[in-house]
């Protein structure tokens, strides 16, 4: 199912969302013009499991790397399919949430989420010498929050059946929740084995749970709304 457009209306303009939008397209621009040594980049800048598997590799790598790779990850894809998909989905659900936490809330937890999805997949594959990338962890907590704060959003879906795309509308909790089910099936069905096909089930899983926890945590109060 591909989600089209949603329901919501947003009443603040989405700096935030939009800016993001453009900086991971910046990014993976850069990828494209890198050539041969694009490899090698996505493994030094993506979030590689085996690396945190290891005793010793904070001093063999240095704080940067080490740590670096939490965040950069999150702006690096691996393809034109990924980006785009990923960034759609951003800006159906992201310019909403935005709205509810405000600009610079938003950005915080945006980017929190993100290292949570992170951290989720290192769990689950932790022998995994596959670098994780993409904005996908990031967006599930998006995805998480937008279950809270619009289940009864209508969300516009297609279906592709072969030559035929028929669209139907879905109440947010149904859509999403069935997209977070998905991702679990498909983790479990990994049984341990990491990822496949590219996909970081676990991350998506775990940014999605961490959006809806984090939520509370980033919401402002009626009195900070209104001033």
């Amino acid at each position: 199912m591909i989600p089209i457009r949603d329901s919501a209306p947003s009443r603040t303009f989405p700096a935030v969302n939009l800016s993001l939008v453009a900086l991971n397209v910046w990014a993976f621009i850069r990828e494209i013009i890198m050539g041969p040594g694009l490899d090698k980049f996505l493994f030094r800048w993506g979030l590689v499991p085996l690396r945190y598997a290891k005793a010793g590799m904070l001093a063999k790598l240095g704080a940067k790397l080490y740590y670096g790779p939490f965040l950069t990850s999150m702006f690096l894809h691996g393809g034109w399919m990924h980006i785009i998909s990923n960034m759609w989905v951003l800006l159906i659900f992201g310019d909403n949430v935005e709205d509810r936490l405000g600009h610079a809330r938003y950005l915080f937890f945006y980017l929190l989420a993100g290292v949570a999805a992170g951290l989720t997949q290192i769990w689950f594959s932790r022998y995994s010498p596959v670098p994780t990338i993409g904005a996908s962890g990031a967006i599930a907590g998006v995805m998480g929050a937008y279950f809270l704060l619009y289940p009864m959003a209508r969300v516009t879906v297609m279906v592709p059946l072969f030559i035929f795309f028929p669209t139907f509308e879905a109440p947010a909790f149904l859509f999403l929740g069935l997209w977070l089910w998905s991702q679990i099936s498909s983790g479990l069905s990994l049984a341990g084995a990491g990822e496949v096909g590219g996909v970081a089930w676990w991350a998506h899983v775990g940014g999605f749970l961490s959006g809806a926890l984090l939520l509370a945590l980033f919401l402002p109060s009626r009195r900070q709304r209104a001033a």
